[in-house]
């Protein structure tokens, strides 16, 4: 690679641009990394060089998905602001043999959407918050169009991460939006092994747990304290349930949220903005195990993306879990809680402010 690669962001300095200037400069396009996983991915593409055979290599890798053919047009209205919501899934499928040597995925067939996270951008975007759905939630699935034509008939009390494996991706967007009803306008999936991939190619990251935790399940076997993970540790990390609070989806919640802040640390600490060869490394490995919908699946579209998200600021960032009840029929399921759950929804599709009362959870999983 020559040494006059262009900087992240795609512009060169300008000349005579005074340091102190420039350093600022700098630090606001870092800021937009510390929002969610989604917009670091979004960068890391955006920062991937600009050679065309690395633009190719990474153009190639991305796979798409017409997720607003697949839904047509029974759907919420799209935000009066130009505010924007996002769908992000991490999937465990077990295609490929690469997947299926993680977290016994052997033992499991078919695939289903492990984690759900709504990212809500609004108007302005300089802030941000990601509504975790627990994979637990009974959920109504609406009617959806299967991949060989044939429909799938709407049922009722379905585990929201069997969505995915039952009818596809475009059923879990239209699930969440007729459950919320607000308007997903983009979509994105990484597998497990995209995930491991992009820790392992950081170097790992460093997380602290004040107790053990030992889930035969996941493979996790952690003493208290202080530890940095690999891939293959940190994905048992994000999946465990069993050793911890009541071994419900509710704890594991609480570790993927820790786990994504020590990730954007780890990140920044590294400046790897600042080293286009590790970008494209990083960018390579998220983008071999990366699912978007049409609007998403090229890096110039990504790039676009990534560029309109620079203003976002990280200490605005927030994490909230749908608030839930336990099932009464089935204790080891839980519901949407209302009115919290739907005071939630209300303010993201409004581009509202969420109010202390809709980020309350009854069941917390302790």
């Amino acid at each position: 690679m020559s040494n006059d690669v262009m900087p992240p962001g795609g512009r060169a300095s300008r000349r005579g641009e005074s340091p102190a200037r420039g350093r600022k400069k700098e630090r606001r396009r870092r800021s937009g990394l510390k929002i969610t996983l989604l917009v670091l991915l979004v960068l890391l593409l955006a920062a991937g060089g600009t050679a065309y055979w690395m633009y190719r290599d990474l153009d190639n890798n991305i796979t798409g998905v017409d997720i607003n053919k697949a839904l047509g047009e029974d759907r919420p209205e799209k935000l009066p602001t130009t505010g924007q919501n996002l769908l992000v899934l991490g999937s465990d499928s077990r295609a490929g043999a690469e997947n299926q040597e993680l977290g016994g995925g052997g033992a499991v067939s078919g695939a289903r959407s492990d984690t759900a996270l709504v990212v809500h951008i609004p108007e302005g975007r300089t802030q941000a918050v990601a509504v975790s759905i627990p994979r637990d939630t009974l959920v109504t699935r609406p009617e959806c169009a299967k991949a060989d034509g044939s429909t799938m008939a709407s049922a009722e009390r379905v585990m929201f991460n069997s969505v995915y494996s039952q009818v596809g991706p475009a059923c879990v967007v239209k699930t969440v939006e007729k459950m919320s009803g607000v308007r997903i306008d983009h979509y994105l999936e990484i597998n497990f092994a995209g995930f491991k991939d992009l820790v392992d190619a950081i170097g790992g990251v460093t997380v602290k747990v004040d107790e053990p935790i030992k889930d035969k399940a996941s493979g996790l076997d952690l003493t208290a304290g202080t530890h940095k993970l690999d891939g293959t540790e940190s994905l048992a990390f994000v999946r465990t349930r069993h050793g911890i609070g009541d071994g419900s989806d509710l704890g594991r919640i609480g570790l993927q949220q820790q786990f994504l802040l020590a990730l954007l640390t780890e990140i920044k600490s590294q400046d790897l903005l600042g080293s286009p060869a590790t970008t494209y490394k990083i960018a390579k490995s998220a983008t071999k195990s990366l699912t978007t919908d049409d609007g998403l699946a090229s890096l110039t579209s990504l790039s676009e993306f990534a560029r309109s998200m620079n203003g976002v600021d990280p200490s605005a960032m927030e994490t909230i879990m749908l608030p839930v009840a336990y099932d009464k029929q089935d204790p080891n399921r839980v519901v949407a809680a209302d009115p919290q759950a739907g005071e939630l929804w209300k303010a993201i599709r409004t581009d509202g402010t969420i109010p202390e009362s809709a980020k309350k959870s009854p069941a917390t999983g302790g």
